[in-house]
């Protein structure tokens, strides 16, 4: 990476360890990001059944687009800043808020729902729509990252993506931080940290992509997370976690994408 790049990751890490949270601007480029929207669309057709707020990592276990976009270099060296050179992912989830009735995400903590040990995590929200208060962007409390992780309550009085929430009392709405990215930015935040969005009332879609990076020291300790464990940088660590290979693209069974004859 060149002098300003690595002064960019500094800047962007020094804020993530004050506010819980970072943003880091145009890391992919637009061909690969055509390339998500119309992933977002194939996966709306094969699974009419789901809402696209719940295109949750199960549907992506054998889909090798998804392996793709979640191990471009780009999105590994943004990760490597804050939980080093060994990367492993351990899930991903297109919440895509389609136009006037897309769900919110209550205020919640990530790590309160994940089987890790330890919590060392990182999670990368990708932009594949321009995100805006408008239409129902993330938004974060800083500094709540300091806070220790909260058992969350079931929310089932709102239509909401998670369905629960953490405890009201313990959120500060007026500090809240709208995150508006543009397609190919990415947010980066801490699982600690309280954030969630409103629903989307707006004429336009909404689509991210997060992507939960670990490194290869934390132990996934739920089966029902194994079958989405790559390696995707470095090397792993003996006996803590079993990686799959990456799927092959298949034609007529997959997306084709650019560059998916490298997959085959």
């Amino acid at each position: 990476m060149t002098l300003q790049t690595n002064n960019l990751m500094s800047e962007s890490r020094r804020q993530f360890d004050r506010d819980g949270y970072a943003i880091f601007r145009n890391v992919l480029d637009q061909e690969l990001i055509a390339d998500a929207r119309r992933h977002v669309e194939w996966l709306m057709e094969k699974n009419p059944h789901l809402r696209p707020e719940q295109f949750h990592h199960p549907l992506m276990r054998n889909d090798p687009f998804w392996a793709r976009l979640v191990s471009d270099e780009r999105l590994l060296d943004v990760a490597q800043e804050f939980i080093g050179p060994n990367i492993a992912l351990f899930s991903s989830h297109y919440i895509c808020k389609p136009p006037r009735d897309g769900q919110a995400v209550l205020w919640h903590q990530d790590g309160s729902y994940w089987p890790l040990e330890p919590m060392d995590v990182v999670t990368l929200w990708l932009a594949i729509d321009d995100s805006t208060t408008e239409n129902g962007c993330l938004r974060v409390i800083p500094g709540t990252q300091h806070l220790e992780l909260q058992p969350m309550q079931e929310n089932k009085n709102v239509a909401n993506v998670l369905e629960s929430q953490i405890d009201p009392a313990l959120v500060d709405e007026e500090a809240a931080v709208d995150i508006e990215l543009r397609a190919g930015d990415v947010s980066v935040h801490h699982p600690n940290v309280i954030h969630g969005s409103n629903a989307n009332t707006s004429d336009r879609r909404r689509c991210g992509l997060t992507i939960r990076y670990i490194p290869t020291s934390t132990r996934v300790t739920s089966a029902d997370f194994f079958e989405n464990l790559y390696l995707l940088r470095g090397e792993p660590v003996p006996g803590i976690n079993d990686y799959y290979p990456f799927p092959k693209y298949v034609p007529g069974k997959h997306m084709a994408f650019t560059g998916c004859q490298l997959w085959a």
